[in-house]
Parts: C-alpha cells; structure tokens; sequence
C-alpha cells in the first residue's frame, strides 16, 4: 500500500431534529393539552486511533463526512430518534489540526483512543416543555440546533523510540534490516527508501523498541530538497536519534565529514527541539575498508573534521544518559550492532526509569501543595469547609 502521511477532509455533524407542536386530540379527553415530542440529537464525527491501520490513504480519495441529522419531534410525547455517529479511524499517531484556526484537535498516540472532531446539534424542544399555569396550549418549539463543521489537516507522525537520519545510501535501510525483521527496499543508488519504514527491534522476551527509518536527507532539505523534508516531522517523536554515516563512499570524491555536519545543519533550520534531541554517532560500513589502520585513520580524520571532542560515557555506577556516543559498524555483516542495539536498550530503559520518578515527585509536590492549602484550625487540626 502506497505511504500517505498527509490528508485535508471536512467533516460535518448531522443537524439536530426539530421539536413537535402537537395536541393530544382523543374522545372523551377534551383540551388535552400540549404532547409535542423532542427532536433527536445530530450525528456526531468521531476519530478513533487504530493500530491497524497504517496510512491516511483513504482519506484522500473521501474529502467529506456528513452526519445524519436527527429525527423530528412527533406528537403522542412521541420523541425523535437520534442519528447514529461516524467514526472515522486513523493510526496511531495522527495529529489532527483544525484549517481555520490551526489548533491542534486532537493527536491519537495511543490505540483505542476517541476524540470527537464534530459535535451534533441537539433536538429542539417540543411543545411541551412549554405547559404552564398560565399558558395550557402553547404553540412554540424550538429547531433543532445546527452541527458544527470543520476543515481538518491530518498529518501522521510515526510512533518510534529511535530515528535514523542520515545522507541516501548511508546504510540505514541496511541497519534497520539487520536489527529488525524490517525488510524495506535496498539498492545501490540514492533515495531507495520513498517513507519511513519502521521495524521492531527485540532484546528479550521483556525488552523491545521501535526503529524508524526515514529518507535520507540531502543538504537543503529544510526548504524542500530532496525526499527528507518530508518526513523530518516523524522524527519529532522519536525519543534518540542515530546519525548514521558512510565512512566509504563509493565516490571517492565525497567528504563524509562534509555530508555530516550539512546533515546537522538541516536539523538545526528545520526545527531546533529536533536538533536538541538526544543523537548518537554510527559510522557505517568499515567491511568496505580493508584494513583496520585504514578503518582507524578515517574515524580519527571524520571525528577531527566535524569537531567530536566527547569523552567515553563513565558507565560504571549508572548508564551515562548526557555524553554522545559512537560506534563503529558494518551494517551489512553485523558487526557492532549488537553492542549498539544493547546500549540503545539500556538508555530507553534509564529514560523510562527517570520519567517514571520525575512523574511521582511531581504527584507528590502537588499532593503537598493541596495540603498546605486547605484551612487549619489553631491546633493544627484540618477544619472541614
């Protein structure tokens, strides 16, 4: 199935039902009296996140979603029905952006989840609710309210742990094949990968992440060269980024070093929260150097050329969450990635494990914060309100 990311629709609510003007007409029953039912409710338009669904391709072939509208009120107290709800499902994140306003209605990260993108109009009210003392006929009801319509943007952003970024042809298909049961396409010429693919990486029975890989990025793609301009946004989510360079290139005219810091820059121009985000360093394919003094002068050339003065993470007492890492791979023999895949687990585990603490002491700093602010008596005794 073709990669959608991207789709604009409208959907409306269905028009609430009118309210009844009736009056109970029977033998031997004179004035009777107002019996002018409800109108029923408008359809709603519902988003739900699915797991199953994978693209937003069918929402660009279906621009529109109208609700039915709801019943009209009828006379015998007899109440309209209301009008079933749409629900339109979406993967798992979905960003849903209102056209009109650019407010973000909704962003679905979890399966199951439901937001409602377009309410029903209520059912006006029939005759008679207005029954008084001093009117026992009335005549009035009122319409059934309108349903509210919406221009919306839909835009998927992957759900992933870890995101490869990186030139075409830096082996990131490669990579993400050899960790992952991902099989996406790969050839020696540049832009093989046309959208994100994603694969899940298994440690063990109780440990597992989620890998994405994007098109490679070519300087100028935060205005809109190449393919990676595009996808840029589905690294956004991802929690550690992998810079993954080809130590060498088939064009021996190529400066790895060179394609790594424009890969950098583009970061920073596209979105500085991407550019802050966590980014490890893999250079890839030493199988293609043939010796290993060759393979240790070319890192040490790369690491001087793009600046890398970090010192190797202190791993002794806890993992080193701060300091960058760097490895030295061959994606297509293996070699390495085990270590690399092994080091990722272990920081989405700290991560995990510190946003987990971060989460209880905020609960408990509020819990105290209410505490203190409820009223006390002299004896320090809690005095109920």
């Amino acid at each position: 199935m073709k990669f959608i990311d991207e789709a604009k629709i409208e959907v409306a609510a269905g028009k609430g039902g009118n309210g009844a003007t009736s009056f109970r007409r029977e033998k031997f029953v004179p004035r009777g009296g107002p019996d002018g039912g409800d109108g029923g409710k408008g359809g709603s338009v519902w988003a739900e996140a699915d797991e199953n669904t994978n693209t937003l391709v069918e929402y660009r072939f279906v621009k529109r979603y109208q609700a039915k509208n709801g019943e009209k009120g009828h006379g015998s107290d007899r109440y309209g029905a209301g009008a079933d709800d749409i629900v339109l499902k979406m993967p798992v994140g979905t960003l849903i952006r209102d056209l009109d306003t650019d407010e973000i209605v909704a962003d679905l990260t979890y399966h199951g989840q439901r937001v409602c993108l377009a309410k029903g109009g209520k059912g006006g009210l029939g005759n008679i609710h207005f029954k008084s003392s001093v009117n026992r006929a009335p005549k009035q009801s009122t319409p059934g309210e309108e349903g509210e319509t919406r221009s919306l943007q839909l835009e998927l952003k992957v759900l992933a742990d870890v995101g490869l970024l990186g030139m075409p042809n830096a082996g990131k298909s490669t990579l993400i094949t050899a960790v992952s049961a991902a099989r996406p396409k790969i050839a020696n010429y540049p832009f093989t990968t046309l959208h994100p693919n994603l694969g899940v990486v298994r440690i063990d029975e109780n440990h597992s992440f989620v890998m994405a890989d994007i098109p490679g990025l070519i300087e100028g793609a935060a205005e809109g060269a190449g393919l990676g301009h595009r996808f840029l946004k589905h690294l956004s989510r991802t929690g550690l980024l992998l810079h993954v360079v080809d130590l060498a290139p088939f064009d021996e005219t190529v400066n790895p070093a060179e394609e790594a810091l424009a890969i950098i820059n583009e970061l920073r121009k596209y979105d500085e929260e991407l550019y802050g985000k966590p980014r490890w360093l893999v250079l890839n394919k030493l199988d293609m150097l043939d010796e290993e003094e060759e393979a240790r002068a070319r890192t040490a050339a790369f690491l001087e050329a793009v600046g890398w003065d970090y010192p190797e993470p202190d791993d002794r007492f806890q993992f080193d969450m701060e300091t960058p890492r760097l490895f030295q791979i061959s994606a297509l023999t293996h070699q390495g990635t085990q270590e690399l895949v092994h080091q990722i687990n272990q920081y989405l585990t700290e991560k995990k494990r510190l946003e987990a603490e971060k989460a209880e002491a905020e609960k408990a700093a509020a819990n105290v914060e209410i505490i203190e602010q409820q009223p006390k008596t002299d004896t320090g005794v809690f005095k109920p309100e």
